[in-house]
Protein backbone atom coordinates (compact mmCIF):
# COMPACT_ATOMS: atom_id res chain seq x y z
CA UNK A 1 0.00 0.00 0.00
CA UNK A 2 1.80 3.34 -0.74
CA UNK A 3 2.36 5.98 1.45
CA UNK A 4 -0.15 8.84 1.72
CA UNK A 5 1.63 12.11 0.01
CA UNK A 6 2.48 15.49 1.67
CA UNK A 7 2.37 18.48 -0.16
CA UNK A 8 5.09 21.44 0.25
CA UNK A 9 2.09 23.43 1.80
CA UNK A 10 1.49 20.83 4.56
CA UNK A 11 4.94 20.10 5.79
CA UNK A 12 5.71 24.08 6.14
CA UNK A 13 2.06 24.15 8.03
CA UNK A 14 3.39 21.08 10.25
CA UNK A 15 6.62 22.94 11.15
CA UNK A 16 4.54 25.80 13.15
CA UNK A 17 3.97 28.18 9.53
CA UNK A 18 7.51 29.05 9.34
CA UNK A 19 8.53 31.36 6.16
CA UNK A 20 11.70 30.14 4.99
CA UNK A 21 13.56 32.29 2.75
CA UNK A 22 15.48 31.16 -0.19
CA UNK A 23 16.51 27.45 -0.84
CA UNK A 24 16.55 24.88 1.07
CA UNK A 25 19.73 23.84 0.63
CA UNK A 26 19.84 20.40 -0.72
CA UNK A 27 22.35 21.17 -3.23
CA UNK A 28 24.76 22.42 -0.48
CA UNK A 29 24.10 19.38 1.29
CA UNK A 30 25.02 16.82 -1.05
CA UNK A 31 23.10 14.37 -2.82
CA UNK A 32 24.92 11.42 -2.84
CA UNK A 33 26.92 11.74 -5.94
CA UNK A 34 30.22 12.69 -5.11
CA UNK A 35 32.53 10.28 -4.66
CA UNK A 36 33.12 7.99 -1.94
CA UNK A 37 36.17 8.28 0.52
CA UNK A 38 39.04 5.97 -0.56
CA UNK A 39 38.67 2.65 0.60
CA UNK A 40 34.70 3.04 1.15
CA UNK A 41 32.11 0.76 0.34
CA UNK A 42 29.01 2.59 1.47
CA UNK A 43 27.89 5.90 2.15
CA UNK A 44 26.20 7.08 5.22
CA UNK A 45 24.73 11.13 4.81
CA UNK A 46 23.74 11.95 8.47
CA UNK A 47 22.08 15.51 9.16
CA UNK A 48 22.37 16.78 12.57
CA UNK A 49 21.70 20.16 14.51
CA UNK A 50 24.77 19.91 16.76
CA UNK A 51 27.05 23.08 16.95
CA UNK A 52 29.17 24.08 19.31
CA UNK A 53 30.76 21.92 22.12
CA UNK A 54 28.31 19.64 21.11
CA UNK A 55 29.29 20.25 17.67
CA UNK A 56 32.76 19.00 18.70
CA UNK A 57 31.88 16.27 20.42
CA UNK A 58 29.79 14.87 17.81
CA UNK A 59 33.13 14.96 15.40
CA UNK A 60 35.19 13.94 17.44
CA UNK A 61 32.79 10.59 18.07
CA UNK A 62 32.21 10.39 14.15
CA UNK A 63 35.84 10.53 13.26
CA UNK A 64 36.34 7.69 16.03
CA UNK A 65 34.20 5.56 14.26
CA UNK A 66 35.55 6.61 10.82
CA UNK A 67 38.86 5.26 11.84
CA UNK A 68 37.10 1.75 12.52
CA UNK A 69 35.50 1.55 9.62
CA UNK A 70 36.88 2.16 6.84
CA UNK A 71 34.33 0.78 4.71
CA UNK A 72 31.69 3.43 5.59
CA UNK A 73 31.81 6.82 4.17
CA UNK A 74 30.10 9.43 6.57
CA UNK A 75 28.83 12.60 5.37
CA UNK A 76 27.85 14.74 8.10
CA UNK A 77 25.95 17.78 7.92
CA UNK A 78 25.29 20.50 10.29
CA UNK A 79 22.23 22.47 10.00
CA UNK A 80 20.54 25.75 12.02
CA UNK A 81 18.95 24.53 14.83
CA UNK A 82 15.44 24.76 15.59
CA UNK A 83 12.51 24.59 12.98
CA UNK A 84 15.09 25.64 9.92
CA UNK A 85 16.55 21.85 10.43
CA UNK A 86 12.93 20.34 10.78
CA UNK A 87 11.89 21.88 7.80
CA UNK A 88 14.71 20.84 5.50
CA UNK A 89 14.24 17.30 6.78
CA UNK A 90 10.57 17.31 5.90
CA UNK A 91 10.98 18.54 2.54
CA UNK A 92 13.76 16.01 2.08
CA UNK A 93 11.81 12.99 3.39
CA UNK A 94 9.00 14.51 1.11
CA UNK A 95 10.66 14.65 -1.63
CA UNK A 96 12.61 11.31 -1.71
CA UNK A 97 16.01 12.88 -1.12
CA UNK A 98 16.59 12.11 2.83
CA UNK A 99 19.88 11.52 3.93
CA UNK A 100 20.08 7.87 5.57
CA UNK A 101 20.11 9.26 9.02
CA UNK A 102 19.08 11.99 11.13
CA UNK A 103 19.12 13.45 14.51
CA UNK A 104 15.09 14.94 16.25
CA UNK A 105 13.98 15.53 19.59
CA UNK A 106 12.35 13.13 20.74
CA UNK A 107 9.15 15.23 21.75
CA UNK A 108 8.70 16.41 17.77
CA UNK A 109 8.83 12.41 16.65
CA UNK A 110 5.10 11.95 17.30
CA UNK A 111 4.28 15.12 14.68
CA UNK A 112 6.36 14.26 12.19
CA UNK A 113 4.37 11.81 10.20
CA UNK A 114 5.69 8.39 11.81
CA UNK A 115 5.50 6.26 8.72
CA UNK A 116 5.54 8.84 6.01
CA UNK A 117 8.15 10.94 6.51
CA UNK A 118 10.21 8.93 9.35
CA UNK A 119 10.95 4.76 8.27
CA UNK A 120 10.95 2.22 11.59
CA UNK A 121 14.36 0.90 12.68
CA UNK A 122 15.13 -2.51 12.30
CA UNK A 123 15.25 -4.29 15.56
CA UNK A 124 17.20 -6.75 14.53
CA UNK A 125 19.71 -5.14 12.69
CA UNK A 126 20.52 -2.83 15.80
CA UNK A 127 20.54 -5.72 17.72
CA UNK A 128 23.32 -7.09 15.68
CA UNK A 129 25.34 -4.06 16.63
CA UNK A 130 24.45 -4.59 20.35
CA UNK A 131 21.84 -2.08 21.01
CA UNK A 132 18.44 -3.80 22.20
CA UNK A 133 15.37 -2.09 24.62
CA UNK A 134 16.88 -3.60 27.93
CA UNK A 135 19.77 -1.02 27.45
CA UNK A 136 17.32 1.63 27.65
CA UNK A 137 15.51 3.47 30.98
CA UNK A 138 11.78 1.67 29.65
CA UNK A 139 9.96 5.26 29.78
CA UNK A 140 12.43 6.83 27.48
CA UNK A 141 12.65 4.19 24.76
CA UNK A 142 8.98 3.49 25.16
CA UNK A 143 7.95 7.39 23.89
CA UNK A 144 10.16 6.69 20.80
CA UNK A 145 7.48 4.25 19.88
CA UNK A 146 4.60 4.65 18.03
CA UNK A 147 1.91 2.46 16.44
CA UNK A 148 4.11 -0.60 17.80
CA UNK A 149 7.58 0.44 16.32
CA UNK A 150 10.14 1.84 17.19
CA UNK A 151 10.78 5.40 15.09
CA UNK A 152 13.31 7.34 17.42
CA UNK A 153 16.84 5.76 18.93
CA UNK A 154 17.20 8.14 21.72
CA UNK A 155 21.06 9.51 22.38
CA UNK A 156 20.34 10.95 25.50
CA UNK A 157 18.76 12.87 27.89
CA UNK A 158 19.02 16.56 28.47
CA UNK A 159 17.55 17.97 31.19
CA UNK A 160 16.69 21.46 33.09
CA UNK A 161 19.00 21.66 36.21
CA UNK A 162 19.57 23.45 39.46
CA UNK A 163 23.25 24.46 39.28
CA UNK A 164 24.86 26.15 42.79
CA UNK A 165 27.91 28.06 43.57
CA UNK A 166 29.50 25.82 46.51
CA UNK A 167 31.82 28.69 47.43
CA UNK A 168 28.11 30.61 48.96
CA UNK A 169 26.08 27.63 49.85
CA UNK A 170 28.75 27.15 52.44
CA UNK A 171 28.74 30.26 54.15
CA UNK A 172 25.03 30.02 54.47
CA UNK A 173 25.71 26.35 55.79
CA UNK A 174 23.51 25.10 53.08
CA UNK A 175 25.76 22.09 51.92
CA UNK A 176 25.72 18.71 53.11
CA UNK A 177 28.64 15.93 54.78
CA UNK A 178 29.76 15.52 50.89
CA UNK A 179 29.89 19.04 50.46
CA UNK A 180 26.44 18.60 48.21
CA UNK A 181 23.22 21.04 48.28
CA UNK A 182 20.57 20.29 51.10
CA UNK A 183 17.33 19.02 49.06
CA UNK A 184 14.42 21.47 49.25
CA UNK A 185 10.95 19.03 49.45
CA UNK A 186 8.70 22.12 50.10
CA UNK A 187 8.22 25.14 48.48
CA UNK A 188 8.89 26.58 51.90
CA UNK A 189 11.98 24.91 52.01
CA UNK A 190 12.97 26.06 49.13
CA UNK A 191 11.99 29.68 49.90
CA UNK A 192 13.91 29.32 52.96
CA UNK A 193 17.08 28.33 51.05
CA UNK A 194 17.11 31.60 48.89
CA UNK A 195 16.40 33.23 51.49
CA UNK A 196 19.86 31.96 53.91
CA UNK A 197 21.96 32.13 50.40
CA UNK A 198 20.53 35.61 49.52
CA UNK A 199 22.02 36.70 53.13
CA UNK A 200 25.95 36.09 52.30
CA UNK A 201 25.81 36.44 48.50
CA UNK A 202 27.51 39.35 46.87
CA UNK A 203 25.61 42.44 46.91
CA UNK A 204 24.37 43.41 42.97
CA UNK A 205 23.75 40.31 42.22
CA UNK A 206 20.45 38.19 41.99
CA UNK A 207 20.35 34.90 44.25
CA UNK A 208 18.70 32.90 41.28
CA UNK A 209 18.66 32.71 37.78
CA UNK A 210 15.61 31.77 35.84
CA UNK A 211 15.45 33.53 32.55
CA UNK A 212 12.20 35.10 33.34
CA UNK A 213 11.24 36.20 30.44
CA UNK A 214 12.13 33.22 28.04
CA UNK A 215 9.54 31.55 26.90
CA UNK A 216 11.36 27.95 26.43
CA UNK A 217 12.78 27.83 29.79
CA UNK A 218 9.43 28.91 31.54
CA UNK A 219 7.74 26.61 29.51
CA UNK A 220 10.60 24.06 30.81
CA UNK A 221 9.95 24.59 34.67
CA UNK A 222 6.79 24.54 34.18
CA UNK A 223 6.31 21.12 32.77
CA UNK A 224 8.52 20.08 35.59
CA UNK A 225 7.07 21.13 38.28
CA UNK A 226 3.49 20.39 36.89
CA UNK A 227 4.78 16.53 36.76
CA UNK A 228 6.07 17.02 40.23
CA UNK A 229 2.18 17.93 41.13
CA UNK A 230 0.81 14.50 38.89
CA UNK A 231 -0.63 16.86 37.07
CA UNK A 232 -2.43 15.22 33.93
CA UNK A 233 -2.37 16.98 30.46
CA UNK A 234 -4.91 14.65 28.11
CA UNK A 235 -6.66 11.34 28.55
CA UNK A 236 -4.97 7.59 27.12
CA UNK A 237 -6.97 8.36 23.69
CA UNK A 238 -5.52 11.73 23.18
CA UNK A 239 -9.71 13.15 23.02
CA UNK A 240 -10.04 15.27 26.38
CA UNK A 241 -7.98 17.51 27.90
CA UNK A 242 -7.47 16.76 31.59
CA UNK A 243 -5.73 19.63 32.32
CA UNK A 244 -5.78 21.06 35.99
CA UNK A 245 -6.45 24.51 36.49
CA UNK A 246 -5.77 24.30 40.23
CA UNK A 247 -2.17 22.51 40.42
CA UNK A 248 -1.22 24.68 37.36
CA UNK A 249 -1.78 27.82 39.45
CA UNK A 250 -0.13 26.38 41.99
CA UNK A 251 3.62 26.17 39.79
CA UNK A 252 2.63 29.49 38.35
CA UNK A 253 2.53 31.12 41.74
CA UNK A 254 5.83 29.70 42.33
CA UNK A 255 7.40 30.65 39.79
CA UNK A 256 6.13 34.15 40.37
CA UNK A 257 6.85 34.21 43.70
CA UNK A 258 10.53 34.19 43.15
CA UNK A 259 10.30 37.74 41.26
CA UNK A 260 8.18 38.94 44.16
CA UNK A 261 10.46 38.00 46.74
CA UNK A 262 13.31 39.54 44.68
CA UNK A 263 15.20 36.35 44.65
CA UNK A 264 15.37 37.43 40.57
CA UNK A 265 16.51 40.43 38.58
CA UNK A 266 14.09 39.90 35.36
CA UNK A 267 15.96 40.10 32.26
CA UNK A 268 19.72 39.29 33.92
CA UNK A 269 21.81 37.51 32.45
CA UNK A 270 21.53 34.44 34.09
CA UNK A 271 25.29 32.37 33.16
CA UNK A 272 26.58 35.80 33.44
CA UNK A 273 25.56 36.71 36.97
CA UNK A 274 26.23 32.75 38.20
CA UNK A 275 29.92 32.80 37.20
CA UNK A 276 30.41 36.10 38.83
CA UNK A 277 29.16 34.56 42.35
CA UNK A 278 25.02 34.37 41.70
CA UNK A 279 24.08 31.49 44.36
CA UNK A 280 21.80 29.99 41.78
CA UNK A 281 20.77 28.95 38.21
CA UNK A 282 18.26 27.35 36.57
CA UNK A 283 19.80 26.09 32.92
CA UNK A 284 20.28 23.59 30.60
CA UNK A 285 22.80 20.97 31.18
CA UNK A 286 24.52 22.38 27.87
CA UNK A 287 25.95 24.71 30.04
CA UNK A 288 28.23 22.39 32.35
CA UNK A 289 30.98 22.62 29.80
CA UNK A 290 30.46 26.92 30.30
CA UNK A 291 31.27 26.96 33.93
CA UNK A 292 33.78 23.81 34.36
CA UNK A 293 35.20 25.83 31.95
CA UNK A 294 35.19 29.06 33.84
CA UNK A 295 36.79 27.01 37.07
CA UNK A 296 33.68 27.58 39.22
CA UNK A 297 33.41 25.73 42.62
CA UNK A 298 29.79 24.24 41.22
CA UNK A 299 27.62 21.72 41.49
CA UNK A 300 24.48 20.53 39.83
CA UNK A 301 21.28 18.62 40.81
CA UNK A 302 17.47 18.18 39.11
CA UNK A 303 15.36 20.82 39.97
CA UNK A 304 14.01 20.71 43.43
CA UNK A 305 11.25 18.34 44.27
CA UNK A 306 9.50 21.28 46.50
CA UNK A 307 5.98 19.81 45.30
CA UNK A 308 7.13 16.57 47.44
CA UNK A 309 7.68 14.07 44.43
CA UNK A 310 10.90 14.21 41.94
CA UNK A 311 10.30 15.72 37.97
CA UNK A 312 12.99 17.59 36.06
CA UNK A 313 12.01 18.86 33.16
CA UNK A 314 13.44 16.37 30.30
CA UNK A 315 14.10 16.52 26.50
CA UNK A 316 16.32 13.70 24.37
CA UNK A 317 18.56 13.79 21.35
CA UNK A 318 17.26 10.85 19.17
CA UNK A 319 18.55 8.92 16.05
CA UNK A 320 15.60 8.89 13.29
CA UNK A 321 15.62 7.29 9.70
CA UNK A 322 14.15 9.79 7.19
CA UNK A 323 11.63 8.44 4.77
CA UNK A 324 13.50 6.97 1.80
CA UNK A 325 11.59 5.55 -1.10
CA UNK A 326 13.84 2.81 -1.17
CA UNK A 327 15.60 2.29 2.17
CA UNK A 328 17.19 -0.79 2.83
CA UNK A 329 20.91 -2.51 1.74
CA UNK A 330 23.68 -1.38 2.67
CA UNK A 331 23.14 2.19 3.35
CA UNK A 332 20.43 1.49 5.17
CA UNK A 333 22.58 -1.42 7.22
CA UNK A 334 25.45 1.69 7.65
CA UNK A 335 23.13 4.11 9.56
CA UNK A 336 21.73 1.61 11.76
CA UNK A 337 25.45 0.79 12.70
CA UNK A 338 26.65 4.38 12.97
CA UNK A 339 23.93 5.43 15.03
CA UNK A 340 24.67 2.14 17.17
CA UNK A 341 28.19 3.31 17.22
CA UNK A 342 27.67 6.78 18.78
CA UNK A 343 24.92 5.23 21.31
CA UNK A 344 27.47 2.79 22.70
CA UNK A 345 30.60 5.26 22.87
CA UNK A 346 28.78 8.28 24.09
CA UNK A 347 31.08 8.73 26.99
CA UNK A 348 32.96 11.97 25.12
CA UNK A 349 29.23 13.17 24.43
CA UNK A 350 28.51 13.16 28.46
CA UNK A 351 31.63 15.71 28.60
CA UNK A 352 28.76 18.27 27.20
CA UNK A 353 26.53 17.57 29.86
CA UNK A 354 24.38 15.23 28.72
CA UNK A 355 23.22 11.67 30.50
CA UNK A 356 23.66 9.04 28.11
CA UNK A 357 20.66 7.00 26.95
CA UNK A 358 22.32 3.90 26.59
CA UNK A 359 22.29 2.64 29.93
CA UNK A 360 25.96 0.53 30.06
CA UNK A 361 27.60 4.13 29.80
CA UNK A 362 26.36 5.12 33.14
CA UNK A 363 27.70 2.46 35.43
CA UNK A 364 31.27 2.84 33.13
CA UNK A 365 34.23 4.23 36.07
CA UNK A 366 34.83 6.97 33.23
CA UNK A 367 31.32 8.00 33.80
CA UNK A 368 31.34 7.71 37.59
CA UNK A 369 33.98 10.02 37.69
CA UNK A 370 32.45 13.35 35.77
CA UNK A 371 31.37 16.06 37.86
CA UNK A 372 28.69 17.20 38.69
CA UNK A 373 27.34 15.13 35.76
CA UNK A 374 27.68 12.02 38.48
CA UNK A 375 25.28 14.32 40.77
CA UNK A 376 22.59 14.55 38.47
CA UNK A 377 22.19 11.34 36.74
CA UNK A 378 19.45 10.41 38.85
CA UNK A 379 17.40 12.38 36.22
CA UNK A 380 17.05 9.66 33.94
CA UNK A 381 14.80 7.76 35.82
CA UNK A 382 12.42 10.82 36.67
CA UNK A 383 11.76 12.76 33.36
CA UNK A 384 9.46 15.44 33.02
CA UNK A 385 8.29 15.15 29.64
CA UNK A 386 5.83 17.17 27.42
CA UNK A 387 2.67 14.92 26.60
CA UNK A 388 3.22 13.22 23.71
CA UNK A 389 1.27 14.52 20.75
CA UNK A 390 1.96 16.14 17.17
CA UNK A 391 1.93 19.89 18.49
CA UNK A 392 4.74 18.80 21.50
CA UNK A 393 8.44 18.76 21.47
CA UNK A 394 11.10 21.64 21.41
CA UNK A 395 10.33 24.44 19.71
CA UNK A 396 7.19 22.87 18.95
CA UNK A 397 3.47 24.78 18.68
CA UNK A 398 2.61 23.60 22.18
CA UNK A 399 5.34 25.49 23.95
CA UNK A 400 5.54 28.42 21.52
CA UNK A 401 1.63 28.99 22.53
CA UNK A 402 1.95 28.06 26.08
CA UNK A 403 5.39 29.63 26.76
CA UNK A 404 4.55 33.02 26.28
CA UNK A 405 2.06 32.47 28.72
CA UNK A 406 4.14 31.52 31.52
CA UNK A 407 6.01 34.43 31.03
CA UNK A 408 3.49 36.66 31.23
CA UNK A 409 2.11 35.03 35.01
CA UNK A 410 6.25 34.98 35.84
CA UNK A 411 6.71 38.45 35.14
CA UNK A 412 3.66 39.84 36.96
CA UNK A 413 1.51 41.50 33.46
CA UNK A 414 -1.19 38.52 34.06
CA UNK A 415 -2.27 36.45 37.28
CA UNK A 416 -1.29 33.16 37.95
CA UNK A 417 -4.73 31.32 38.26
CA UNK A 418 -6.11 33.27 34.62
CA UNK A 419 -2.86 32.32 33.04
CA UNK A 420 -3.59 28.68 33.99
CA UNK A 421 -7.26 28.84 32.91
CA UNK A 422 -6.09 30.33 29.30
CA UNK A 423 -3.63 27.64 29.25
CA UNK A 424 -6.58 25.18 29.19
CA UNK A 425 -8.49 26.82 27.14
CA UNK A 426 -5.62 26.55 24.53
CA UNK A 427 -4.80 22.76 25.25
CA UNK A 428 -8.67 22.64 23.82
CA UNK A 429 -7.90 23.80 20.72
CA UNK A 430 -4.51 22.33 20.12
CA UNK A 431 -6.09 18.86 20.48
CA UNK A 432 -8.81 19.68 18.27
CA UNK A 433 -6.39 20.71 15.50
CA UNK A 434 -5.26 18.41 12.70
CA UNK A 435 -1.83 17.42 12.53
CA UNK A 436 -0.59 19.18 9.00
CA UNK A 437 2.43 15.97 8.45
CA UNK A 438 -0.12 13.03 9.31
CA UNK A 439 -1.52 12.41 5.80
CA UNK A 440 -4.89 12.42 7.18
CA UNK A 441 -8.24 13.91 6.00
CA UNK A 442 -10.17 14.86 9.72
CA UNK A 443 -8.75 16.00 12.61
CA UNK A 444 -9.77 14.92 15.95
CA UNK A 445 -12.02 16.51 18.23
CA UNK A 446 -11.32 17.36 21.39
CA UNK A 447 -13.67 18.14 24.22
CA UNK A 448 -12.01 20.21 27.39
CA UNK A 449 -12.68 17.86 30.66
Amino acid sequence: MGRPGLSRRQILGGIGGLTVAGSFGFAALGTGADALASGADTRVRYWNLFSGGDGANMIAMLDSFRKEHPDIDVKDSTLQWGNPFYTKLAMAAAGNRAPELGVMHLGRVAGFSPGRLLDPWDMDLLAKYGVRKEDYNPDLWNRGIIDGKLYALPLDIHVQLCFYRKDVLKKADLLDDDGRMIQATSTADWFDVLKKAKKVQKKGLQTIGLWTNDQNFQWWFFVAFYTQLGGEWFNDERTDVRFDADKATQVLEFLRRHVTDGYVIPGAPTGEQFINGAPFTWEGNWSVPVFSGAELDYGATPLPPVFGKQATHAESHSFVLPHQGDRGGATNEGAHELAAYVVKHAQQWAAGGHIPAYTPNLSTAAYKKLTPQNEYVSAMDHQATEPKVWFAGSTGVLAQDLGPMVVSSTMGSAKPDAVARRMKTELGKLLASKNPMDGKTAAQGGAVA
